[in-house]
């Protein structure tokens, strides 16, 4: 060990949530803010405006950033073990923000047989090959998944001059071969097998009735499908929800054990930036509520639990004590903003209509009259936290 440093707030992570919290931290004072990032460049060169704008903010208000630094373990509750070029060191503070984001998927996870030939990829992997080395990627490729950050793996096949095959998705699409952007859909299909050796030579898709096609390509990009990175949370010992994947957090963002809040894709995955970053400000007030000692960590909560086609939601604990100043949390229960956010499991045609109970008492109805896909969460009115008994059993969201 090289050495062992003190700080007031340490970030893990800099992304979009990552950055916003060190950012807002920084300008309210809460002294020494300093963010950690296992990238050796920081934000990543195919970063958008927003990241961009919300790193060098965070920069201008005095929070530091260094780069090129992963966490290893924690030697404490506040206590994190990092490595660097530099060596090895640990890092204390007072108040620790867990913004480590998250994952693709890769090929292995999702089960799909064939060899393990080069040219298959994730979104992320395209992006760093295209955007930071200028690495080939082949010349003609096929999508697999059709969230947004699909989207962005075509324009990155584009930009490396790679005929974009076809995207091909297992959910239904409104115009089954129609093209979007001169890009043939495949929807209601599935990767069956990767054929080639040494270089992949195309891939086998299924549809949904049954049909068997072959797509000739040399590279496959497998997009979505987001798992958090929590292996930072798990070795502190944080509890995980079974929905999320992610660290269990309460409407302050705090996770089960003292000091350690989280945000951002590492609560769930595939959200826009700009919701990464609206909960990486929002999560200053309960750091700084807590720095303060205004506050005390709850020792007990009351689970948020879904029920089928739902996935999770955000956040999924309830706690019964007055969380932290009005002017720093603007409602007590609920995520900062009076939201939830609800992940379905399929897409379910508006309208829906979404029912929280506890204990068989209703306590609050919502429609929403869009329809509700996978890809991105619906928010949910948190009016109604206010009601949830403490002592009572878990809160259940439905869809009606």
């Amino acid at each position: 060990m090289t050495g062992t440093r003190a700080v007031d707030v340490l970030v893990v992570g800099a992304g979009p949530a990552g950055l916003a919290a060190a950012g807002r931290l920084a300008a309210l004072g809460a002294g020494t803010v300093e963010v950690l990032e296992r990238e050796p460049q920081g934000a990543r060169p195919w970063a958008d405006a927003v990241v961009r704008a919300v790193r060098a903010g965070a920069v201008r208000a005095g929070a530091v950033l260094r780069t090129g630094v992963t966490v290893t373990g924690w030697s404490g509750p506040l206590t994190l073990d990092t490595t660097s070029p530099a060596g090895r060191e640990r890092v204390t503070a007072r108040a620790v923000v867990l913004a480590t984001g998250a994952r693709e998927r890769p090929r292995s996870a999702r089960l799909v047989p064939g060899t393990r030939s080069a040219g298959v990829l994730t979104t992320g992997e395209l992006l760093r090959s295209v955007y930071a080395y200028g690495q080939g990627v082949g010349t003609r490729a096929v999508v697999v998944g059709a969230e947004p950050v699909s989207w962005e793996a075509v324009r990155a096949l584009r930009h490396a001059r790679v005929e974009v095959a076809a995207v091909v998705t297992e959910q239904a699409w409104r115009r089954p071969g129609a093209l979007r952007g001169r890009v043939p859909v495949l929807g209601g299909t599935s990767v069956a097998e990767l054929l080639g050796r040494g270089r992949l030579s195309g891939v086998r898709v299924r549809h949904r009735d049954g049909r068997v096609a072959t797509v000739a390509c040399d590279t496959v990009v497998f997009t979505g499908d987001w798992v958090p990175e929590h292996e930072t949370a798990r070795l502190g010992g944080i509890v995980i929800d079974p929905g999320t994947r992610g660290p269990a957090v309460d409407g302050a963002f705090r996770t089960s054990v003292a000091g350690v809040f989280a945000v951002g894709d590492v609560l769930h995955g595939g959200e826009p930036a700009g919701t990464a970053v609206w909960e990486g400000r929002a999560v200053a007030g309960p750091v700084l509520a807590y720095l303060s000692g205004a506050v005390s960590w709850p020792v007990s909560s009351v689970p948020v639990v879904v029920a089928a086609p739902l996935r999770w939601t955000v956040p999924n604990r309830l706690v019964p004590d007055r969380l932290v100043p009005d002017r720093l949390v603007p409602d007590r229960l609920a995520a900062p903003g009076g939201r939830f956010l609800v992940r379905a499991a399929r897409p379910l045609v508006g309208p829906v209509v979404v029912a929280v109970s506890q204990d068989g008492v209703l306590l609050h109805r919502q429609r929403v009259w869009r329809t509700v896909g996978p890809y991105r969460s619906m928010p949910l009115s948190g009016a109604w936290a206010a009601r949830v008994a403490p002592d009572g059993g878990p809160v259940r969201i439905r869809v009606l």
